[in-house]
């Protein structure tokens, strides 16, 4: 595994090919709309620097474009989504910023990366801050000029991160809830500067359920989420509403939105196809597996052998791994975020 599985990992041991804007979505035809995107690996589209990351593995890639991009997925994730709304393609990951003509810097750019949270982590990769520095270098280059941010939104996502580095690195978890205040206190600093850089609307994700991750509902062979965990969730989510509210307070007008990953993975468990089936059958358990527990989805051995396995489906597979959803599973998060990305325009 790869630094990244591994602190995850610990956190939990202790305690399709449709298009975007397939059928039934509400596509918009923005098309001047920029978007920003800062966090993990739920909206990172290329920008992990480790080699050894599984998101540049087989088989991650496979629904879509059909090979490894650095997203942590059998296809398209959040930001591919949240794009598609604005009628714009994915903004370009940042690693890739000089290997692409300047017109594929019209959609803005992602600086997202797997790992990351709002402080270190045990992953290498750049914290949220130091995200944000590099989309000021951006601005300040003139890349983006006020003129052009006066139509951009911006994406912020937490997805856990913080948390893992936290019980990697403490064996009394008393100090937890402390914890959860210094991430929200420094997520409320990162939201102000990046309004501060000229972005008019930013969209920041609530965690999702924690506790429901294929990991932690592993020791229920998948039937139950970890209660404890989704406690802690919660509470991290009451703070970020609170947090929000207090900052669009002092703005006097809506900037600061929160996407509620949370509610929408709970729906997306129980969303039904056309017949009224539940899509999702089993949507804890992960569709892309290691063969043992010294393995995990994209791990070969010595000799280039598979140690993985892979359901026959992944779009009835909420989860692609046991970390991420699957594209399916984001589609059917997306589904349910519609609404509520209406007041980013």
């Amino acid at each position: 595994m790869d630094k990244k599985s591994n602190f995850l990992f610990l956190l939990f041991s202790i305690i399709f090919t449709e298009t975007p804007a397939a059928k039934g979505s509400s596509r918009h035809q923005f098309g001047s709309t920029k978007l920003f995107v800062f966090g993990d690996s739920y909206v990172d589209t290329g920008n992990s620097r480790n080699p050894a990351s599984c998101s540049w593995k087989e088989p991650y890639g496979v629904t879509f474009p059909g090979k490894p991009t650095g997203r942590f997925s059998d296809g398209r994730v959040l930001t591919d989504y949240i794009a598609s709304f604005s009628g714009i393609s994915s903004p370009i990951a940042y690693e890739r910023r000089k290997l692409v003509k300047k017109s594929k810097l019209q959609f803005g750019m992602n600086f997202a990366c797997g790992g990351t949270g709002v402080f270190d982590t045990l992953d290498n990769g750049p914290n949220m801050t130091t995200q944000i520095n590099f989309f000021q270098q951006q601005v300040e280059q003139e890349v983006y000029s006020k003129c052009n941010l006066n139509s951009s939104v911006a994406l912020v996502s937490l997805a856990g991160n913080d948390y893992g580095a936290f019980v990697a690195k403490h064996v009394d978890l008393k100090d937890l809830r402390a914890f959860t205040s210094s991430i929200i206190n420094q997520l409320a600093i990162n939201l102000e500067r990046i309004r501060g850089l000229g972005v008019p609307k930013i969209a920041v994700t609530a965690i999702e359920p924690m506790g429901c991750l294929p990991h932690p509902a592993a020791s229920s062979s998948y039937q139950n989420c970890s209660e404890t965990w989704n406690l802690i969730s919660n509470f991290h989510n009451q703070m970020l509403q609170q947090t929000v509210q207090k900052l669009n307070g002092e703005s006097r007008k809506s900037v600061f939105a929160i996407l509620d990953l949370n509610s929408a993975f709970r729906s997306a468990f129980k969303s039904q196809d056309r017949a009224g089936n539940l899509k999702f059958k089993h949507p804890l358990k992960p569709c892309c597996v290691g063969v043992s527990k010294d393995y995990s989805c994209g791990s070969v051995d010595k000799t280039g052998a598979r140690k993985y396995t892979i359901c026959k489906k992944p779009e009835l597979s909420f989860f692609w791994d046991t970390l991420h959803p699957s594209q399916g599973g984001w589609r059917a998060v997306y589904s349910v975020l519609q609404s509520s990305l209406q007041q980013l325009y």
